[in-house]
């Protein structure tokens, strides 16, 4: 028996299981491979993260970043990218530093840069999933961070300003959901009919951005705009999560499961009960077979029906 695989990551709002790229890059792959992992999301009764999230924990194993986790779930046999060719593996590879390089850091001042995003919707949604005091100090960590990283692999010459590389990097993220686009065209996933990694992290890249309500959308407006990105994520997460395009579980849906689970032991209980009935019917010498099945005629010759005998 494989061992147990725990993963802890960020939790979700606005209709996904995690508003964390990362984390839901994490979930997606595990949801397309079969890996069967307990997810454990932050929250104030969970210990505080100390790391950076996703983590995946397997016995002694602890695992963190994407790559790594996606890795060693093959290594479990969880691949879901059993049936990719050689140039499809390459492709997979090239569109992920895509996402990276382009499409990353506009995600990343969205939430944790844009002053008005930051105030309004990131910190305070954040900061309610961590116990206090930390709670005071990690968002403004975070956002430290991404702007720091932002920064680095696009503040050097000839951008120097922040307000230049805010501009580009909104131009070189409309360029890449443009690409994603055309290159998923009408097809289901990136590869045909089955997801594999590249959608596993186009999923999580674009599905915070689609969904999360922020007060400036700028980016959420061009992806808006290319339908077929807009059909991508809402069918992972109906098919994958169990949500519809709204964003919410099926109404009632686990209630549903329950009573539907409830009528269907009740209906095998009773045709249960009517074989054991009918079984001692035609076993009965009081009872021959040929008086179980009397039919009563109506005025016009015609068998009555319950219908007919209900009617007034």
């Amino acid at each position: 028996m494989a061992a147990p695989m725990e993963l802890s990551c960020w939790g979700g709002d606005w209709g996904l299981p995690s508003l964390h790229p990362e984390s839901l890059t994490v979930m997606a792959y595990a949801k397309f491979s079969g890996a069967p992992l307990t997810v454990n999301t932050i929250n104030k009764s969970w210990r505080t993260p100390k790391g950076d999230l996703p983590v995946l924990v397997s016995e002694d194993i602890v695992i963190s970043q994407p790559a790594k986790i996606l890795n060693f779930l093959r290594k479990q046999k969880y691949n879901a990218d059993y049936d990719l060719s050689a140039k499809q593996g390459a492709d997979t590879l090239a569109y992920i530093a895509l996402l990276e390089e382009k499409l990353l850091p506009a995600l990343l001042h969205t939430f944790w840069i844009e002053a008005e995003n930051y105030c309004r919707v990131t910190k305070p949604w954040f900061a309610s999933r961590i116990a206090f005091p930390l709670s005071l100090y990690l968002p403004g960590k975070m956002s430290r961070e991404a702007l720091n990283r932002i920064m680095l692999t696009k503040g050097g010459p000839p951008l120097y300003s922040l307000t230049e590389v805010e501009a580009q990097i909104y131009r070189d993220a409309k360029e890449c959901l443009n690409l994603l686009s055309k290159r998923l065209g009408t097809s289901q996933f990136f590869f045909g009919d089955t997801p594999t990694t590249l959608d596993a992290f186009v999923f999580g890249f674009l599905a915070p951005i689609y969904k999360v309500c922020f007060p400036r959308v700028h980016l959420q407006e061009h992806l808006k705009q290319l339908p077929n990105l807009c059909r991508f994520c809402d069918d992972i997460l109906t098919s994958y999560f169990r949500l519809t395009v709204s964003g919410h579980s099926p109404a009632g849906q686990d209630t549903a499961d329950a009573n539907l689970q409830k009528l269907t032991q009740l209906v095998n209980k009773e045709s249960n009960l009517i074989e054991k009935m009918d079984d001692n019917l035609r076993k009965s010498p009081q009872h021959p077979p040929r008086k179980l099945t009397t039919l009563k005629l109506a005025a016009g010759g015609e068998e009555s029906s319950p219908m007919s005998r209900l009617s007034p």
